[in-house]
């Protein structure tokens, strides 16, 4: 886990499709209400619920009650694990790729 003190960790809750797409979705608006969330699965509220619960223990997401109504924004910071995570391998990854080349030149000659 990261330096946020989340009780889940980041890799976990974007695991599920469903939790990337609510991602998405909240990466592509600045703050989106509990219904209009849920309006876009072919799932219930509470179903939808549980799924941003995960997303706001990973540190994700993050909410506040508006009169009855609770409305969520993206908190993208803890996504900075996974760029991170992914760009080690991908350097991995171009430096094997640069050896190999390098070798079957060598083999060539």
């Amino acid at each position: 886990m990261s330096e946020n003190n989340q009780l889940r960790d980041v890799f976990d809750a974007i695991a599920d499709p469903t939790r990337r797409r609510l991602i998405r979705l909240l990466a592509e608006a600045e703050e989106i209400p509990l219904h209009e969330l849920t309006a876009q699965f072919d799932m219930g509220r509470t179903a939808v619920s549980k799924h941003l619960t995960i997303l706001k223990e990973a540190g994700l997401v993050l909410d506040r009650k508006v009169g009855r109504e609770t409305r969520f924004r993206l908190n993208a910071s803890p996504l900075r694990e996974i760029q991170d995570w992914v760009a080690f391998y991908s350097n991995f990854w171009s430096e094997n790729m640069l050896r190999l080349n390098r070798l079957l030149e060598e083999e060539e000659e």
